[in-house]
């Protein structure tokens, strides 16, 4: 851990924004702990493990409209005792001409696993 965790956190946020904006599934896998969890923001969908947002991400990526979403974290908690963090921030979703369709706030858990932090949770809020 030579990077301090808020900052290696930020990063790996930007190379998952990365990805999405490039629809890169190969990308994403690795940022993602095995058992991860991902609550919706719309529906309350629960997509539960690696394998099962892999398949999701695929078929969005997969449409002709598809909307690109993007995470913007504000705050980091790292906790002082565990190897987890608590990232808060908004998210929006726009066309790929950059055109608002949906934003919200969101928070994500993250543990530092074999030699990186990955994403262990997440959970949606839709507000427009």
């Amino acid at each position: 851990m030579d990077t301090p965790p808020e900052l290696a956190i930020r990063l790996q946020r930007a190379r998952f924004n990365q990805a999405l904006a490039d629809a890169d599934l190969a990308a994403i896998g690795p940022l993602l702990a095995r058992d991860v969890v991902l609550v919706a923001g719309t529906d309350s969908a629960l997509l539960s493990g690696r394998k099962a947002q892999l398949l999701a991400w695929k078929r969005e990526f997969a449409a002709s409209d598809r909307t690109i979403y993007l995470r913007s974290p504000e705050t980091i908690t790292v906790s002082p005792i565990e190897p987890i963090a608590f990232e808060q921030g908004t998210w929006q979703g726009t066309t790929a001409k950059g055109d608002l369709l949906t934003r919200g706030i969101y928070t994500a858990k993250w543990r530092w696993i074999g030699a990186d932090w990955l994403i262990e949770a997440e959970l949606y809020l839709t507000l427009a």
